[in-house]
């Protein structure tokens, strides 16, 4: 509604993981540089963890768009799944045909699909998103993967990306023996105070709104305090700010306008801000 009015070429705060709209801030070049690192060097299982909203699966989708194409990769966003039905979604994502249904069959194409890839110079990246949903029996089906080796590197490598409940699950005693297979971690963390004013123009200088969109000093510290640094958050309030902006036919968002936005959502949003 608004994007004709700013004349921009579509909405640069739209909350879906837009790679596109990628923001490398410090956290996320150290998120980045921790996965770079585990796949390239072979470590076998990474683990990001990050609250809701920091931009993990944002993180992923951009990571993925950058590995040369002797990576093989496959990501599965939601693992709302059985164990058969998790392995299946696997073989899926990487083209893997397999005849019978059963675990025995799933395991034994994957493993000659792993091997076929280390011939031929190839590396694998299975990464799943949402991995603090999966339960314990299919973490440890995720280690009986992860152990999938030659004699010299790794066949695979998982990176699982979930919310901080994941290093929850992998602290459970069951879960051991995959917690210390475990050889790259970090947790994003939101964005500093000071990267907030940059991310918001990076948005929108994507969307061709950089010179005609400006937001005040006194806005943009209301809009620090309403997200707390999440990306998510700031999203959310400067969508409903452009909004306003429109209706009232002004390109500068001031504090008013975040004000009444900040009412307008309410405290709907206030728990995920602690």
């Amino acid at each position: 509604m608004y994007c004709k009015f700013y004349g921009l070429a579509e909405r640069p705060f739209n909350v879906t993981s837009d790679p596109s709209f990628f923001f490398l801030s410090r956290k996320h070049q150290e998120a980045l540089s921790h996965l770079f690192y585990g796949v390239t060097q072979r470590k076998g299982i990474i683990v990001i963890t990050g609250e809701i909203g920091t931009g993990k699966t944002t993180l992923c989708r951009f990571f993925l768009n950058q590995l040369d194409k002797n990576t093989k990769t496959a990501f599965i966003l939601n693992p709302y799944f059985s164990e058969i039905q998790l392995l299946e979604a696997i073989m899926n994502d990487f083209g893997i045909n397999v005849n019978a249904r059963t675990k025995l069959s799933f395991i034994w194409e994957f493993n000659k699909f792993l091997l076929c890839e280390a011939e031929n110079g190839n590396n694998v990246v299975l990464m799943i998103d949402e991995a603090q949903n999966l339960k314990p029996r299919q973490l440890e089906q995720i280690r009986l993967l992860s152990n999938l080796e030659t004699e010299k590197d790794k066949l695979i490598q998982i990176v699982l990306v979930g919310q901080p409940e994941l290093n929850q699950r992998l602290d459970l005693y069951e879960l051991r023996q995959l917690r210390q297979r475990v050889m790259v971690r970090y947790h994003i963390l939101p964005l500093d105070k000071d990267e907030i004013r940059n991310y918001i123009y990076h948005r929108l200088a994507i969307v061709g709104g950089g010179d005609r969109i400006k937001f005040s000093d006194e806005a943009l510290i209301l809009i620090t305090n309403f997200s707390g640094g999440i990306p998510r958050l700031i999203n959310i309030i400067c969508d409903r700010a452009l909004l306003a902006g429109f209706v009232a036919e002004t390109n500068l968002i001031d504090a008013l306008i975040i004000q009444r936005c900040i009412e307008e959502l309410g405290s709907y949003f206030v728990g995920e801000r602690k």
